[in-house]
Formats: C-alpha cells, structure tokens, sequence
C-alpha cells in the first residue's frame, strides 16, 4: 500500500490531522514527521523529514502544512529529487502533477479551509503525470540539481 509522508508546523498541526483523517479514508497510509501539537516550532525541520523520506523512497509521496505552504515549500525544494507544488486551487493541483510531477503537495493552513485542502489533496493524489514533454523538462530539472551537488560539494563543475 502507498504511503504518503506527511507534516507540518505548529500553524498547519490541525489541518494535518484533519488531511492524515482524509488519507485513511482514502485508503492512504501515512507515516507523521511532525509535528505533534500546536506548540510553535521550526518548521524547516519537519520540512526536511517529510523531503527526505520522500527522496530516499521511504514513502511514494508527501504532503506539507504550514501557515501559507511557502516556508515548507522552499524547505522540501532544497532536498534533492524533490518537486514540490504549492496549490491553492484543484487547477494548480493538476497542473503540479500532470507538468511537473510534483511528489511533494504544500497547502497553507492560513489560506485554505479544511474543505478546500481535502478537495486539492483529493485531486491531486488522483491525478497522473502526463509524460510526454513534459519529461523533457523534468530531465531539464534533474540535470540542474546534479551540476549544482557537483559544484557544491566536489567544486569542480563550472557552468
């Protein structure tokens, strides 16, 4: 069964409760990185886990919360092999998976209701990549994140 990687900071604890409640009855196991109540915390931490899990195969997919969705999705777009998409509409829920086949959904706590996030979780889990040219930009993308590992940690790839 695919597991689905899942967390958030203090702002979005309640909506990732509510969306882990979503998952279960959509079949879905999730694994929680945090965090676990509403107590303020640093939310790039959580990010990281819920990047890292996703990157190493731990689990298919993730799902991050925070107040707007920006700060997690600068944190989990720092870790290699990560795609992740902030949607605030099913439209960008789409398109973040047909285009971009993005493997990371971020959602914002502060912007959307509790329906409006289990109706984009619900399209995008549902929603398939679309290949065709869309592979060649991901190739694209690939290409930049192992020229700039290169250059950060061996210094010897110059663009």
């Amino acid at each position: 069964m695919t597991i689905i990687a899942i967390g958030s900071d203090h702002a979005g604890y309640a909506a990732k409760e509510f969306i882990k409640s979503l998952l279960q009855d959509l079949s879905y196991n999730s694994h929680d990185y945090g965090c676990f109540d509403e107590q303020s915390v640093h939310y790039p931490e959580f990010g990281q886990k819920v990047a890292q899990a996703v990157s190493g195969a731990v689990c298919a997919s993730g799902i991050l919360i925070c107040g707007t969705g920006i700060g997690m999705s600068i944190v989990a777009n720092k870790v290699c092999g990560i795609r992740a998409a902030l949607c605030h509409n099913t439209f960008t829920a789409v398109c973040s998976r047909e285009h971009n086949n993005a493997n990371i959904l971020v959602m914002g706590a502060r912007v959307l209701s509790f329906d409006q996030m289990a109706e984009i979780t619900r399209v995008w889990l549902a929603t398939p990549f679309a290949g065709g040219r869309h592979e060649t930009r991901l190739a694209m993308i690939q290409e930049m994140e192992r020229i700039n590992y290169l250059y950060k940690n061996k210094g010897d790839v110059h663009v």
